[in-house]
């Protein structure tokens, strides 16, 4: 649930927080999302001033003021920054804001549960029997990886699980922070990989691949997947890391770990909902560092390259800026309106799984589109948009819910129970079980009811879109957020 809007964390501009830092002598220098500062939490005590001279491990996000040190992976808001500051001039050593105690006994849960999981998880090279070996590899479609690759990421396999077991190491010392368990679901010729993370995906913040980034790297290739991130490093030779979530989400928090690298290559995956992807994630990043590898028959994704014996290095070569001029010709072009062409049902966006009907008349969820449901009192509106937003969110679609006309905890409880299939009231057994998977959706909701100021709920739904890559805003309904007296007024 994003902040009450009774008291939204004050929104900073980077002009405010620039000027701050000048004003408490704090040096900094500019990054490409974020700034640059000596830390507050390393060395140094009391009211000395930062040296410029230490190291630079310090990021405050451009956006939101939002800080993360990467020495001692300390981190806050843009007030927590400056109440450490404040402390630092009284002469106190400066503290780390500190998470509840609930979320720090879950973490450290998480993490014994990850490193059982673990010490239980065997190398797939030293599997007893080669034959086994194969048959898993081949299951994966990484027959083509080699254990030297595999090795060198870490990667094992839990037996019980039929699962593939990624790590994900702190970057300061190398300790278990948590791990991501991927196995294969077949269903006739269907392959699906079903994802697992400890701790919940929310708090998983893994950049798969980090700790074998050194420090002199200044090129990257960024991936959606794992198994994309392995075939990439053995195919060029190149650095590469593979996003947590892969394509639903960058969150802001690894933005700091990505700063040291001057050209940053997207290469999401194979279809349109990774271009679009690769183009969002761009923007975070800072367009004119980013390339992007478009999907097409000829550029697969990295693993399925690998695979075809493609030149991994030749596709990486032929990504396109991320950042162009205010006016093209359509030379420049071209490739985008064949690539639409040859991909025609992708671009009529994301089907709805349980509305066949509805697929022919909206072709799909399509991003910069909007649809007004109309309908009066008590016909279903809500009942129906809240399962028709269901249905994307279960594929994948970040949706962000402005519920004006009933709160919260009823939407919610109508959604789980879409989502569940079934009466729960009757089955309370089941609840746990049902709420675990819900919670792993990318759904968030806004906490405004009744009438609202439109410029806080424009200004609530730009936060969301930057932290938690939202593609899928759903009003309900927009009498109640324009208030009755709005109504006659064309708005």
């Amino acid at each position: 649930v994003l902040p009450s809007p009774d008291g939204p964390a004050p929104s900073v501009s980077i002009t405010e927080i620039r000027q701050y830092l000048r004003a408490q002598d704090i040096p900094f220098h500019d990054g490409y999302s974020c700034l640059h500062t000596p830390s507050l939490f390393v060395g140094g005590h009391g009211d000395q001033p930062l040296s410029a001279n230490a190291p630079f491990t310090l990021f405050i996000d451009k956006t939101t003021g939002s800080f993360l040190c990467t020495a001692t992976l300390a981190e806050g808001t843009w007030q927590d920054f400056q109440a450490n500051v404040e402390m630092r001039l009284r002469g106190i050593s400066p503290i780390p804001p500190a998470s509840s105690e609930e979320t720090e006994e879950e973490m450290r849960q998480a993490r014994e549960d990850a490193r059982c999981i673990w010490e239980r998880a065997l190398p797939l090279w030293e599997l007893l029997d080669e034959k086994e070996t194969k048959e898993t590899k081949a299951l994966f479609g990484i027959s083509q990886v080699t254990n030297a690759t595999l090795k060198r990421f870490g990667v094992r396999y839990l037996r019980t699980a039929r699962s593939l077991v990624f790590p994900w190491f702190s970057p300061q010392d190398a300790t278990l922070k948590g791990l991501k368990l991927v196995r294969v679901e077949k269903n006739g010729d269907t392959i699906t990989y079903v994802e697992e993370t400890l701790p919940r995906f929310e708090s998983y913040r893994n950049l798969f691949g980090l700790p074998l980034i050194g420090r002199r790297d200044t090129e990257l290739v960024l991936t959606g997947w794992e198994l994309d991130a392995l075939a990439l490093h053995q195919a060029a030779g190149v650095a590469s890391l593979a996003l947590p979530r892969g394509t639903s989400c960058l969150p802001p928090t690894l933005l700091p770990y990505l700063e040291q690298f001057k050209r940053i290559t997207l290469w999401l995956g194979e279809d349109l909902r990774s271009w679009e992807a690769a183009k969002l994630f761009a923007r975070k990043l800072s367009l004119k560092r980013c390339s992007l590898v478009r999907p097409g028959n000829l550029q697969p994704r990295p693993l399925e390259a690998l695979n075809q014996g493609l030149n991994v290095t030749k596709i990486l070569r032929s990504a396109l800026l991320a950042s162009h001029k205010s006016i093209v010709s359509f030379r420049q072009l071209r490739e985008e309106v064949f690539g639409e062409l040859v991909n025609t049902e992708q671009v009529s966006g994301v089907k709805w799984s349980r509305f066949p009907e509805l697929n022919k008349l909206l072709k799909g969820h399509r991003r910069g589109e909007l649809t007004i449901f109309t309908g009066p009192t008590g016909s279903g509106k809500t009942t129906f948009i809240s399962e028709y937003a269901l249905d994307l969110c279960m594929q994948g679609v970040s949706t962000l819910w402005g519920s004006f006309e009933i709160n919260n905890v009823r939407l919610a409880k109508i959604m789980l129970t879409q989502f569940a299939g079934r009466r729960l009231e009757d089955q309370l057994e089941l609840y746990d079980e049902w709420a675990d998977r819900f919670e792993e959706l990318p759904l968030y909701f806004m906490t405004f009811h009744g009438q609202q100021n439109i410029k806080t709920v424009i200004d609530t739904m730009q936060h969301a879109v930057y932290m938690y890559d939202i593609t899928h805003v759903v009003v309900d309904n927009l009498q109640f957020m324009m208030g009755h007296e709005h109504i006659s007024v064309d708005r």
